[in-house]
């Protein structure tokens, strides 16, 4: 098969899409010698995917977000093909909630979640109107589509009446080079760098308010007036609706408890993981949720909401609490940080369970649904 592949949220660096088209699709192409890909991206300026996906052909529509955005809801609108802004091929996969209308080759979509529609307040309207406007499109049109999680499938199912049969459950991975960190200079640097050698509480997630981020602040300042004395450092470029998670910190008299550290390259994250007293990730929902497995890959105990997909991810390798509720959340943070027995069976279960899930087993598994697909295309086309 030629397959081409929206690499699109990785040239982008949009967070977890990003990291899902980037880590797949090397997967793919490291374990797939019969087929051939073509990397597929929107962008008006000459931008190149990260290593390794720069080596393989490419194709790019010069359109910003918003245009490519419109002109791939007005072609399932008007039943307009979209095949000559792409490469002949027989599959195209989406990975970016985004589906041009082809009517030359079979697609894939890959589901990440359905926020806009249970969390609608947390979107951007125009964002919210464009997803509640196309994705019912996209789902319909596409040949196969892939959920991340059992959770985001029953969304999927419930909102849409999807029927269960068309969606396939393919788990992301874990980068093999997130383990645990063993070199202890390593560990000290970033202690140093991050967090001015202070013992610390870490979270990674983009800053919106899907992420909960007041809440754990509170929670950690709630610590603070009980004795504890661990700073929290957030790591993660800004979101939409962003500015009140800044200002609250400002706000409870925490700026100098609380570093917000934007963007972390992903060579320092084993080290900070093992360097943190607790990961803490009190999201409100997610439809996969990796950065809590990334943390426990590399031997970071772990507080996670229990909500939406976290508990089937992180199974019983987690400490959960009630993100809607702040008393809670401090709660779990201060049993993990007292009770050294807990933070050894987290690391452990943690790791554990992070080992379960690769994305070299993703690849394989995606790699049976474009077959699927093209199976059902080949037994079209020798009846007709």
């Amino acid at each position: 098969m030629k397959i081409c592949f929206d690499v699109s949220p990785a040239v982008h660096h949009h967070a977890g899409l990003g990291r899902y088209a980037h880590e797949l699709l090397s997967a793919l192409v490291a374990t797939d010698a019969a087929n051939t890909y073509t990397a597929f991206y929107n962008d008006p300026q000459e931008l190149l995917p990260a290593p390794p996906l720069d080596q393989l052909p490419r194709v790019r529509v010069p359109l910003g977000a918003k245009p490519w955005r419109l002109s791939a809801l007005i072609s399932h609108l008007l039943n307009l093909g979209m095949d000559r802004a792409l490469p002949r091929g027989d599959l195209f996969h989406a990975t970016d909630h985004l589906l041009p209308r082809l009517k030359h080759a079979r697609t894939v979509f890959t589901l990440h979640d359905l926020i806009f529609q249970i969390f609608p307040e947390y979107h951007l309207p125009l964002n919210r109107w464009f997803l509640k406007l196309a994705l019912p499109h996209f789902l319909r049109r596409a040949d196969a589509i892939i959920a991340v999680s059992e959770c985001t499938k029953r969304d999927a199912m419930r909102l849409y009446h999807l029927p269960a049969e068309k969606i396939a459950v393919i788990y992301e991975g874990v980068n093999p080079h997130l383990r645990p960190e063993s070199d202890p200079q390593k560990i000290a640097w970033v202690r140093a760098h991050y967090a001015k050698n202070r013992r610390f509480i870490f979270s990674l997630a983009t800053i919106e308010p899907r992420k909960n981020l007041i809440r754990l602040m509170d929670a950690v300042r709630a610590l603070h007036l009980r004795g504890f004395n661990q700073r929290l450092l957030i790591a993660g470029r800004k979101g939409w609706l962003c500015q009140d998670i800044f200002e609250h910190a400002r706000k409870v008299g925490m700026q100098d408890k609380i570093i917000f550290l934007d963007f972390v390259p992903d060579e320092d994250l084993p080290a900070l993981f093992a360097a943190c007293d607790a990961f803490v990730f009190p999201s409100l929902y997610e439809g996969f949720g990796l950065p809590p497995l990334e943390a426990m890959a590399c031997g970071a105990p772990v507080v996670a909401s229990n909500t939406s997909s976290l508990p089937e991810i992180l199974g019983d390798a987690a400490l959960y609490v009630n993100p809607m509720d702040t008393a809670n959340i401090a709660i779990g943070i201060e049993r993990v940080l007292t009770n050294r027995e807990l933070r050894a069976e987290l690391r452990a279960k943690g790791i554990a369970q992070a080992a379960k899930f690769s994305w070299e087993r993703a690849a394989r598994e995606t790699l049976a649904v474009y077959e699927q697909v093209a199976g059902r295309k080949r037994q079209v086309t020798n009846t007709g």
